[in-house]
């Protein structure tokens, strides 16, 4: 999968192992989500999610008028057919679902579920399309999923983290010149000497394609992360890890099983904001616990939820 000679970008090593067509985790080889899978998203872990959401959905189809829900990256389709399921009944018949995949795999088993109940695209843009540009859109964990560039910090500035392969198949960092860094309040902070940080950037180019074709309504992301003043507490490598059938890996074991296992990263909430303000009226985020209105766990404490408005 990866030339043993030539140094490349983190964010270039994560969207091979994740998409590449032949071997990519995403592309082929999930095994899938839950207990027999690599990881489990909180959806799976009780109905709560499922209920939150669509009351939510409910209220922004009823101010906004929209009809179309959207989910992107819908795993196994399992939120999206609890949040039709808890929809009143009044404004289920009336919904038009719209799943948004590139999984192959994950595709087939959402088509398993949920029938002719929805319509499947392969990008934002054709589902906007579909729906004239008006819809309320959710997302669980689909941030996360998104390559990151890697960054530490140096004597020269912020420097960027590539990687290599030897003939061993072991891999090798080393930092690339200092050179033009992305748009993120990452770098705004006062990290000191060695820190390494993450920029979801390939999420900030997806995110630009579309969002000028979004008309109106209301869109929910649901994530693990933080502010990016808390997000590298105690954290001097960053966030990046890896998991292998529950396994959690960090350091040099995220690139021993490149294409068999999945790679993440927390995701900066502050960035998610910054890149949308010039398309969004309205914007807030919360703790997973206070959109459940629910006790504070392990999960309603780790994730986050940025509602936005168009």
């Amino acid at each position: 999968m990866f030339d043993v000679h030539s140094p490349i970008s983190f964010e270039q090593f994560m969207a091979k192992a994740l998409h590449a067509p032949e071997a990519g985790y995403y592309a082929r080889r999930i095994s899938g989500v839950g207990r027999t899978g690599d990881f489990t998203t909180a959806p799976m872990l009780s109905d709560a999610p499922a209920r939150a959401i669509a009351a939510w959905a409910a209220r922004a189809m009823r101010e906004s008028g929209c009809r179309n829900l959207i989910e992107i990256g819908p795993g196994e389709g399992r939120l999206a057919a609890g949040v039709l399921k808890n929809l009143p009944w009044h404004l289920r018949w009336k919904t038009r679902l719209h799943l948004v995949e590139t999984s192959v795999p994950l595709a087939e088993r959402q088509r398993k579920l949920l029938g002719n109940r929805a319509t499947w695209h392969r990008g934002m843009i054709d589902a906007l399309a579909a729906c004239g540009g008006n819809a309320v859109i959710f997302s669980n964990e689909l941030v996360d999923a998104f390559p990151v560039r890697r960054f530490q910090k140096t004597a020269e500035g912020w420097q960027e983290i590539a990687v290599r392969f030897d003939e061993q198949r072991r891999a090798h960092e080393s930092l690339l010149a200092p050179g033009p860094l992305p748009d993120s309040s990452g770098f705004l902070e006062n990290h000191p000497p060695g820190q390494c940080i993450e920029v979801h950037d390939s999420y900030r180019r997806y995110l630009t394609e579309w969002l000028p074709l979004w008309k109106s309504g209301r869109m929910l992301t649901i994530d693990y992360g933080a502010a990016a003043e808390t997000l590298y507490h105690r954290r001097p490598r960053g966030t990046v890890r890896a998991y292998l059938l529950h396994q959690r890996l960090e350091g040099a074991e995220i690139y021993q099983n490149p294409g068999r296992q999945d790679l993440t990263a927390d995701v900066n909430f502050t960035d998610l904001q910054n890149w949308s303000r010039p398309w969004i009226s309205k914007q807030q985020v919360m703790s997973f616990g206070e959109f459940l209105q629910s006790p504070p766990d392990e999960y309603g404490s780790v994730f986050l939820v940025l509602d936005q408005t168009r």
